[in-house]
Order: structure tokens, then C-alpha cells, then sequence
């Protein structure tokens, strides 16, 4: 079975397929991946000895690239098409029809959001609707993702399957390497952590803004800023000329994320959209304070004050606020850290979403015969 993704690079879909073909039952599916961009999920993949290609395209509906996608179906003998996010769609679905195979879309958030120019909103909206009425299942990782796209379409059917964690690579009882030491944090320090791809999505610019008004009121604090991305260099730009370059830590993607966030104390995800963030919900299995937008599907696993902190989008002021609360109130911090782990364990486990996708392709499979 072809599990397709636009892009190589690690992200929550990216996280997503890598946890979805570990857990597969490989006595009743045979996983192999298509990306079209290099990057760590393809080595990640190729250490699970899973078979991976790339076929080179960074646009929706490349129609340059539709006969290479084709032969590489016909060559790997595929049976049933998991296709991840609207690029990974729109350049495999001709294929997919072409050779009369089922095809299952997951929207992992959609490609049309607030903000956009009210033409490239309705641009979009109108490929969605296309791609989603021509796949055979359609599903969304959350309940408002759901909602939108109905409400986007009038008509759309889609499953549910919410994101789910390996709770045995985020395990907060396992020993992890003190990266807080290697990054040249203060041991004494609280730590705030943002891990995510820097772009207008992922709001990095508030973050840092927030985080520098943090600053000045709670001393050792630091902020640990993960991820690539386009905005990166600006936001090390907006650190410096806040004068908070001395208090903020910038990694680019790494691959022991484990590891970075049992160096943080408050994960923050500022966020202006979200399908369903698989890195709150890793933070969460962490054990970690999480501050999110409330958006979309984050407000699904985050109860505010319940496990964790709901804040405004684009309020880096809400932000800053949140976080001088979690790092002044340890009894707080730690309630939530609690809440936020048991909330993993009881309802985003891997192994259960893993279990309804199989479902799904069983059930696909089935009406072929």
C-alpha cells in the first residue's frame, strides 16, 4: 500500500506517516512511501527498512510529475493509496483513478484558512472539494476540520481519526541526553520551548515578541526555539533587535525531539490555524505545561486550565501573560504537566488510531474483492 506526503522534511504529517507505517500490522499491510522533497523522514523511514521514493515537485496539480507517480504505482504493485495533505493529493490522484485504485485523503489541516486573499481562499476551496469528492474516504484528524469542510462544501463526508502519540518514544519516565547542558542553558533556568516549522502558520514572530515581554519580568527564563523554516532567520532577526539574543536559543529540525522537550518546562504552540498539532500532543505525552492557540482542532485536546492553556491567536500579549503565569506558579505547572499525560495515555495513543485506519483499509479492500 502507497503512503504519499508532499514533502520530505519532519512535520506533524511527516510525524504522522512515520508513526502510522511503525505500527502498521505488516502481516496484513505492506507499507511503502512516496515524498516529493528529500529530507530526515526519508532516512527515518529508511532505517525501518521501509521503501521510500522521491519524485521532485513543490506544487499542487504538477501535472509534469502525474506518469512518474503512475509508473512507480504500477512498478510497487499498490493496492490501496493513502495520500497525506492537499500537494500529496492533487499529484496522485490522476494515477490513483487512472488505475482504478482506492484512495483514502487524510487532511492533516486545510489548504484554505483565514487570511488568505479572498480569491486564493476560493481557488482553494474549490480544489478541495474537487480532490476530496473523487477519494474514496476522506479523513479528518479533528472535529472541526470536519465541521469546516462541510461547511466549506454543503456536502462532505469524512471519518474522524484524531493524531495519536508513540508513548514509547515520548516517555516521560525514559532516560534522554541533557541537551539543556549541551545548548548552554543555565541549569536553573525555566525553560520555554517552541518546536515547529517557522512559518506564518506557526507564528514565530508573535512567540518571540511575547517571550521578550516574558523576559522582562521573570529573569532565568530562557527560549528555545526547534524548527527550519522561512521565518526562521526573521525571528532571529526580531531577537536581536528586542535585545533578547542572550535569552533565546535557536536549533534548526532535530531528530531526538524526546529529548528537546524533556529540556523545556512550557511548550508553547502559537499557531494561527491547525488541523490537529502532533506536537502539542507529543508535549502533552512529554509531561510538559502547554500554552496553545485556541484554534481549530487544538482546542480538541487542550482544555484550558484543565491541561494546559488556551490563548488567543496572533495575542502575543495573551501569550506573555500565559507564560509569566505558568512560570510563577509551579503547583499549576505541574497540575497541568499531569493532566496533560494522562490525557495522552486515555484517548491519542498511536496504536489506536493505527487500529481505525486499518479499519478503514480493510473495510476498502473488502468491497473490492
Amino acid at each position: 500500500m502507497l503512503q504519499a506526503i508532499r514533502q520530505g522534511k519532519i512535520g506533524g504529517g511527516e510525524s504522522h506517516v512515520l508513526d502510522l507505517v511503525a505500527h502498521l500490522d505488516r502481516n496484513r499491510f505492506e507499507p511503502v512511501v512516496l515524498a516529493f522533497t528529500d529530507g530526515p523522514m526519508i532516512a527515518a523511514l529508511q532505517q525501518q527498512q521501509v521503501p521510500t521514493h522521491v519524485i521532485a515537485s513543490e506544487k499542487a496539480f504538477d501535472i509534469r510529475v502525474w506518469k512518474q507517480v503512475k509508473r512507480f504505482m504500477q512498478q510497487q504493485q499498490v493496492d490501496i493509496v493513502h495520500v497525506h495533505g492537499t500537494r500529496a493529493n492533487t499529484n496522485v490522484l490522476w494515477a490513483a483513478r487512472s488505475l482504478r485504485l482506492p484512495l483514502v485523503y487524510t487532511i492533516h489541516g486545510w489548504s484554505f484558512h483565514e487570511g488568505l486573499h479572498p480569491v486564493m481562499k476560493r481557488a482553494r476551496i474549490a480544489a478541495e472539494r474537487f480532490i476530496t469528492q473523487r477519494a474514496q474516504v476522506n479523513i479528518c484528524v479533528s472535529e472541526s476540520n470536519r465541521r469546516t469542510g462541510l461547511q466549506a462544501f454543503g456536502r462532505f463526508r469524512a471519518e474522524v481519526v484524531k493524531n495519536g502519540v508513540n508513548l514509547q518514544k515520548f516517555d516521560p519516565a525514559a532516560d534522554y541526553p541533557d541537551v539543556k547542558a549541551a545548548f548552554g542553558i543555565p541549569a536553573h533556568h525555566l525553560v520555554v520551548g517552541y518546536i515547529a516549522r517557522m512559518t506564518l502558520q506557526k507564528d514565530p514572530l508573535n512567540m518571540i515578541r511575547a517571550f521578550a515581554a516574558a523576559a522582562q519580568q521573570a529573569k532565568d527564563i530562557t527560549l528555545l526555539m526547534v524548527g527550519g523554516g522561512e521565518l526562521q532567520q526573521p525571528a532571529r532577526d526580531a531577537a536581536q533587535a528586542l535585545g533578547i539574543s542572550d535569552r533565546v536559543v535557536f536549533q534548526d529540525f532535530r531528530q531526538d525531539v524526546p529529548a528537546v522537550l524533556r529540556a523545556m518546562d512550557i511548550y508553547c504552540l502559537p499557531s494561527l490555524w491547525e488541523g490537529f498539532p502532533i506536537g502539542v500532543l507529543e508535549a502533552m505525552a512529554m509531561g510538559k505545561a502547554v500554552i496553545a492557540s485556541d484554534v481549530d482542532g487544538t482546542r480538541e485536546a487542550v482544555a484550558h486550565g484543565e491541561n494546559g492553556l488556551l490563548v488567543p491567536p496572533a495575542d502575543p500579549a495573551a501569550l506573555t501573560a500565559a507564560i509569566l503565569r505558568l512560570a510563577a506558579d509551579r503547583p499549576l505547572r505541574e497540575r497541568l504537566q499531569q493532566k496533560a499525560v494522562e490525557t495522552i495515555r486515555s484517548t491519542y495513543n498511536v496504536a489506536g488510531m493505527t487500529r481505525k485506519i486499518e479499519d478503514i483499509y480493510s473495510k476498502l479492500l473488502a468491497h473490492l474483492i
